[in-house]
């Protein structure tokens, strides 16, 4: 191993401080200084002199570019003339510079909140003790309390969408270094610790960035599942026990929170909206993987119970239930006849090892050499949990009983032996298509993708009325109809074996009628998943919730879900559940297809209208956010996004997708987990309990203004990327849009279906080649036009913007994310992106578009805010981007160059491989892509 060279990194503009200046940024400067060192010096042993020698120039270039001192043209020329392989690991080097900058800032966020807790400031905010601090300031009613939370659910639901661009190795070995910064300072041996991170980043180099092959399903499924082990079997009990016993402690007499409020959800496996991989196949591999992870984790749990329950019956006295399980057990081993805790737990482990063997087939753990009846539910494996330390207390033991026993108990009460619930997705267009072919089998009707929808809705209903199915397993269907039938079918068996949660929610794309709902209903009825009552009334454990994603179909959402209400049948299937309803709001999708601001305006007023409804229709309304991981797919910090919610929207219920590189972002370690998961709880106590709005009797005025404003941002998105002739041929010029499709990140197609229009490309790739060529458009476009032609009108205006965004915190967190785009957005290097266009007449017409509503939308978001920079109400971000992004620099001007030579018909292997080694950075460096 080389000496560590002290000249590796230069660290002037790193050694500035956030604008608002109050942490001390030393420990952070060390230690990305300390991380480029190391890897400068690896990349100078592996690569040779010459090759560090241009990274080093590279890095020290871009530095000055980000302070000013020089113009970017040195830059892109000097890259421009690289040869394919010197390239190749220049790219690398920035993609790992910028990956171990990642860490360290990660580490210096941790460092910041023990600090914060050692000096015994007030709590921060997004902690479920600053909610309680509030919620104990609004001196609120115990009733209010309990009406507000019966039935209370936060569910973070992963998916499986193709924006997570790192392999699972590249992640391992981030852990690896993560926590060796973490423990630098008190590492026993200092050249050890080197030696170990000097290992650590040679793996990383010689460790490849992108994957040989797509990942396929059942990869996601693995991937997503390893989360638990990571960090959300400790963390999720551990937040509803704290959220308990804080409710229990304020309101002693309620019965507050009876189930666990925070549990998990997945769509991957079940998500077969355009991804043919979704088959029966999947469904049965994702659930019954789900169970094998959770009832794994238990039987572990009882394992090392029973070696730390050791107590001597010759020296306490456990209670008879307890004595009675210990007997059940069949343990006859002479080892351990003194030692009932631990032959009770014997006998609880043989008893759900039969469990597993029934819901998965095998044992996840050692098998047991005595059979004993299984557990017929996790209920029964509570109830023997609590004898156990029932038992404890009362020979002075409850400490024993409040610790890995009072955390398993926790982890069966959220995760049962099913783990997450797994929602099934399709498109209504699919049902139709399927149950038109069904019912033509079947006799019923010739055409009924023919029918109008009243038609459709009386035959439907008549459907629904009978107990006959409408065809048999000897059908003669196509392979679409047979294949969604066998699906469902693989659903009903996995109900069976493993529960109603393992099952809870259809979501029906792109819904837009009654007859949308009722033709699932009729296909789960051939399945055995709606039956009818002895009422003659259907009933079904799963909810069929409709999805509202586009902004016509957000806007007719209440009507929608008002006659879906109105229709008896499908009512007394949500009656017969628990009187929940639960709706789907797509952000991506309404976003792509009116832009930033005409979305989320259209999802507020979707959502007052669906509380209204459902207020009308005595129902309880949770509604399931499908939000992305970046600005133009809903993403943003969870905290402040759910506490701008309209009133009574959230009411203790909350659904909320986490997507592609959130997951990891969020959940690869038990703090970021933590952080994360108790600001969705904070912010849904928050919603729920308090008044946050904040407009009293202005609302409806707010409103119309909205729309208005709404309407005027919609107008200018769709001049340009719709109606704006040549854009679509603009947009997979100047991006690489193309060449993403060939990364290897994710088993779902970038499209729904083969086209060339904006239409027919999923929302991700849409949003993640715009953040590639750094015009993030999604994220802001048609804002600026719609605000300053409204204040134009009136300059007075201004202030009346400027008021509510002090007051109203959906219009401070609509401007607050948008800063955020705006400030990660450099139209300069978009500029050489748009160079990519062949067409220099079309090239310039467009981004003309582009850079002048840039900078109307910078200063009309700056003269509402009254600041005189975008991120000046988020120093950590301003920070963070001074830090990461002049690795950004020559990622962008050689992912151009090679973008350049492809596409001029360079066909060599490492041209390819570069591109996608710089989308891959890219994406790492801006910390979100899709």
């Amino acid at each position: 191993m080389r000496p560590v060279s002290e000249a590796t990194v230069d660290v002037a503009d790193l050694g500035r401080t956030d604008p608002d200046g109050p942490e001390d940024e030393a420990p952070l400067r060390e230690d990305i200084r300390l991380l480029g060192r190391v890897l400068g010096e690896v990349v100078r042993e592996q690569a040779g002199d010459e090759v560090f020698d241009v990274v080093e120039a590279a890095r020290v270039e871009a530095f000055r570019i980000r302070r000013s001192e020089v113009g970017r043209s040195g830059l892109a020329q000097s890259l421009a003339g690289l040869d394919v392989r010197s390239a190749n690991h220049v790219i690398r080097a920035f993609s790992h510079f910028s990956l171990l900058a990642n860490l360290a800032e990660d580490v210096h966020h941790e460092r910041r909140r023990r600090h914060h807790r050692r000096e015994g400031s007030p709590p921060q905010k997004g902690t479920l003790a600053a909610s309680f601090d509030l919620l104990d300031a609004a001196d609120l009613d115990v009733a209010d309390v309990q009406r507000e939370l019966a039935g209370a659910l936060v569910v973070p639901v992963v998916t499986a969408h193709p924006t997570e661009v790192r392999r699972r190795t590249i992640s391992q070995v981030q852990r690896q270094v993560t926590e060796l910064i973490r423990t630098r300072e008190t590492a026993p041996d200092e050249a050890q610790w080197s030696a170990h991170l000097w290992r650590e980043v040679l793996t990383l180099w010689q460790t490849a960035l992108l994957r040989l092959s797509r990942l396929r399903l059942e990869d996601e499924i693995d991937e997503a599942l390893r989360y638990y082990d990571l960090s959300l079997f400790a963390v999720v009990p551990a937040i509803n026990a704290e959220l308990r016993a804080a409710l229990h402690e304020r309101w002693p007499d309620a019965d507050l929170l009876p189930t666990p409020m925070l549990r998990t959800g997945s769509w991957i496996g079940g998500d077969r909206d355009g991804n043919p991989f979704v088959t029966a196949d999947a469904v049965r591999r994702a659930t019954t993987r789900a169970a094998e992870t959770a009832l794994g984790h238990h039987l572990a749990e009882l394992v090392e119970l029973a070696d730390e329950l050791s107590m001597s019956e010759r020296l306490v006295t456990p209670t008879a239930e307890l004595e009675a399980l210990a007997d059940a057990s069949q343990d006859d081993s002479p080892f351990r006849a003194d030692e009932p805790y631990r032959r009770a737990l014997r006998g609880m482990y043989r008893r759900l090892a039969a469990t597993a063997l029934g819901v998965v087939g095998h044992v996840p753990g050692p098998l047991p050499d005595v059979e004993l009846e299984p557990y017929a539910a996790p209920e029964e494996l509570l109830a023997d949990l609590d004898v156990v330390a029932a038992s404890l207390r009362t020979h002075g033991a409850g400490a024993l009983a409040d610790d890995r026993l009072c955390r398993l108990r926790d982890a069966v009460e959220v995760f049962g032996f099913h783990l997450s619930g797994l929602d099934m997705r399709q498109n209504s267009s699919v049902h139709e298509e399927v149950l038109t072919e069904v019912l033509a089998w079947a006799g019923v009707c010739e055409d009924y993708a023919a029918l109008d929808e009243a038609a459709r809705r009386e035959l439907l209903t008549g459907e629904l009325r009978l107990r006959r199915p409408l065809v048999g397993a000897d059908a003669q269907l196509s392979d679409l109809a047979r294949g969604e039938l066998d699906l469902l079918a693989a659903a009903a068996e996995q109900v069976r074996r493993l529960g109603a949660r393992a099952i809870p929610n259809y979501v029906i794309s792109m819904c837009e009628s009654v007859s949308d709902v009722l033709e699932v209903a009729v296909l789960l009825k051939e399945v055995g998943l709606v039956t009818l009552g002895d009422d003659g009334l259907p009933r079904s454990p799963i909810m069929i919730a409709p999805l509202f994603e586009t902004i016509g179909d957000l806007q007719g959402g209440g009507e929608t879900l008002a006659a879906m209400l109105a229709e008896p049948l499908y009512r007394s299937m949500v009656d017969g559940r628990d009187g929940t309803q639960e709706v789907m709001l797509g952000y991506s999708d309404s976003n792509k297809d009116g832009g930033y601001l005409a979305a989320n305006w259209a999802l507020y007023r979707a959502e007052l209208a669906l509380v209204d409804v459902a207020r009308e229709a005595g129902v309880e309304l949770r509604l399931f956010h499908g939000r992305g991981g970046t600005v133009g797919r809903g993403g943003g910090p969870s905290y402040e996004a759910i506490r701008a919610q309209p009133p009574g929207s959230v009411a203790g219920q909350l659904r909320v997708t986490e997507q592609g590189e959130v997951i990891a972002a969020k959940y690869a370690e038990p703090h970021l987990a933590r952080r994360n998961l108790e600001a969705l709880v904070a912010a849904t106590l928050e919603s729920s309990l308090l008044s946050l709005e904040g407009l009293d009797g202005d609302a409806e005025e707010v409103y119309a203004l909205f729309d208005d404003l709404a309407a005027r941002a919609q107008a200018a998105y769709r001049a340009l990327v719709h109606d704006t002739p040549g854009f679509v041929e603009w947009f997979r010029a100047a991006t690489p849009i193309r060449e993403l499709a060939e990364l290897n990140i994710g088993s779902r197609p970038p499209s729904r279906k083969a086209g060339d229009k904006i239409a027919d490309l999923r929302a991700i790739p849409w949003v993640f080649s715009w953040s590639q060529a750094r015009i993030m458009l999604p994220g802001w476009f048609g804002t600026g036009t719609a605000l300053q032609s409204w204040i134009d009108d009136d300059p007075a205006k201004l202030a009346h913007l400027q008021e509510l965004h002090r007051r109203w915190p959906f219009f401070r967190t609509v401007l607050s994310n948008m800063g955020m785009v705006l400030a990660k957005t450099d139209l300069e290097l978009a500029a050489r992106y748009a160079s990519l266009v062949p067409d220099e007449e079309l090239r310039h017409r467009v981004f003309d578009v582009i850079t002048a509503e840039h900078e109307r939308t910078v200063a009309v978001l700056l003269a509402i805010t009254g600041d005189d920079h975008l991120l000046a109400d988020n120093p950590s971000l301003a920070r963070s981007i001074r830090n990461r992004f002049p690795y950004l620099e020559p990622l962008h001007h050689l992912q151009v160059e090679m973008l350049r030579r492809r596409r001029e018909g360079d066909d060599d292997e490492l041209v390819r491989r570069c591109i996608q080694l710089a989308i891959n950075g890219v994406a790492t460096a801006l910390r979100n892509s899709g």
